[in-house]
């Protein structure tokens, strides 16, 4: 039920905050008390500009948290709101949307984006082999858990092609091809997403990756990591499952064992890659000189 109700929410509040954010602009080009519609500005608008950013570059996989900037931003927005017009007597309109800009941000960044202390997977654990799943590479074939982890692998379950912290992720690997490749380690990018979207994005990159497609979630369900209701309502019209995977990262070593696994419980942090470099090293998968 949470996160159906997450689900539902992020939509919504996606269209709440844009609508607000253009109103207030609207109001202020309408010639409105440029310090109340300023503040209710301040309350929604900056986190859009976060998130088309996010959107259009899609090459940082992690924010801070709970934006505590703009947290500020929008208390500070709220008040001017609330100031003007209780002082001035205006409009209650004004104060009344920073208000509901503020709270939406504050479920947005304090509830929506944590796994509610996400635990860490029962049937993904440190030394042990992976699960038996089956996925399907970008030419259809069939790859299994054993074929991935015939030599060292950092495997990365995402959550598909539509969210922009997922593609920062997989920019960011792409960025360190060189160093990943002369390891012989393989790269794994598995997502529950339609096959198209996984051909599109092995084509676009053009990298020595496996692309591959989770088909019906099963991967994830095997490895624990599938997240009911993850996809935000209405992008099932795109073609996906409402039924998601929970960002997850796992490296093997070479004799097919988990050496290292993170379950993130805040969707926008995503590890950097170094991290799975010093990774491999600290289990000398890889030269301690890279």
């Amino acid at each position: 039920m949470m996160n159906l109700l997450k689900s539902m929410f992020i939509s919504n509040y996606m269209m709440l905050a844009m609508a607000i954010a253009g109103y207030a602009g609207w109001m202020l080009y309408q010639g409105g008390n440029p310090i109340a519609w300023g503040g209710v500005m301040l309350t929604a608008g900056p986190l859009m500009m976060v998130i088309s950013w996010l959107m259009m570059f899609k090459n940082v996989a992690r924010t801070s948290a709970h934006f505590p900037f703009l947290n500020f931003l929008g208390a500070i927005g709220t008040g001017l709101a609330v100031w003007i017009w209780f002082g001035q007597g205006a409009s209650v309109l004004a104060p009344a949307l920073a208000i509901v800009g503020w709270v939406g941000f504050l479920l947005y960044a304090y509830w929506f984006s944590t796994y509610g202390g996400r635990m860490p997977s029962a049937k993904l654990k440190v030394g042990s082999t992976l699960p038996n799943f089956t996925v399907r590479n970008a030419s259809g074939a069939a790859v299994t858990s054993a074929q991935l982890a015939d030599k060292p692998a950092i495997l990365i379950f995402f959550r598909g092609n539509w969210c922009p912290l997922c593609m920062a992720q997989i920019k960011e690997l792409v960025s360190r091809y060189k160093d990943i490749s002369a390891l012989g380690v393989r790269v794994a990018l598995i997502s529950p997403q339609p096959h198209s979207n996984t051909e599109a994005l092995a084509k676009k990159y053009g990298v020595n990756f496996d692309f591959l497609t989770d088909e019906e979630n099963a991967a994830a369900r095997a490895l624990g990591i599938e997240q009911a209701h993850g996809l935000p309502m209405g992008m099932q019209m795109m073609g996906y499952d409402s039924e998601t995977v929970l960002p997850t990262v796992i490296i093997t070593d070479k004799n097919g064992k988990v050496i290292w696994t993170h379950e993130t419980d805040n969707y926008r942090i995503r590890p950097e890659p170094d991290v799975y470099l010093e990774v491999l090293r600290r289990h000398r998968v890889a030269p301690a000189a890279v």
